[in-house]
């Protein structure tokens, strides 16, 4: 009977496979936190990317408008085709997608005096980066989730000159 195992050995052998289960399943979903939070963090890396994208394509849309007529786009498509002239012109390649939603829609900003003046994600996610932002971006140190990250192009001049308000005296 030298190679039948004993009852108490298949016992610890049982024992020994349970442990390396737990184990295994343990060390299973640390690596999937990991793989959650890093893929978390290419999103934020490709929401700011496009968001800044699009603060781009509404500060060129508004330069390109005459001056004394500035104005921003009424819709996120006259940024990918700007029809006011007599060749469009293309200020965004595409409506990009919200990384965090995945989702083609996203959060407007109103500019003054109309039209959409910047985006915002609709994702109430908290971000994991709360700070080395770029300097256009610094705002988005005291955000609580991602829809608090606006990219806003705030021009200099919003008002035409013809509309300004006269000195105070």
């Amino acid at each position: 009977m030298a190679g039948l195992t004993t009852r108490s050995e298949a016992g610890f052998t049982y024992i020994g496979i349970l442990l390396a289960l737990a184990l295994f399943g343990v060390a299973l979903g640390a690596t999937g936190d990991v793989w959650r939070t890093a893929a978390q963090r290419e999103r934020e890396q490709e929401l700011l990317f496009v968001g800044n994208q699009f603060r781009d394509a509404f500060m060129r849309y508004y330069a390109a408008t005459p001056a004394g007529q500035r104005r921003y786009p009424r819709v996120l498509e006259d940024l990918v085709e700007d029809n006011r002239f007599p060749v469009p012109r293309r200020h965004l390649r595409r409506v990009y997608a919200d990384p965090m939603t995945g989702k083609p829609e996203w959060g407007l900003v109103d500019a003054p005096g109309g039209g959409i003046a910047g985006v915002h994600s609709r994702s109430e996610a908290k971000p994991l980066k709360i700070g080395n932002f770029p300097a256009q971006d610094v705002k988005f140190e005291s955000a609580e989730r991602y829809s608090d990250w606006k990219f806003v192009y705030e021009s200099r001049n919003p008002l035409p000159s013809t509309q300004r308000a006269a000195p105070a005296k």
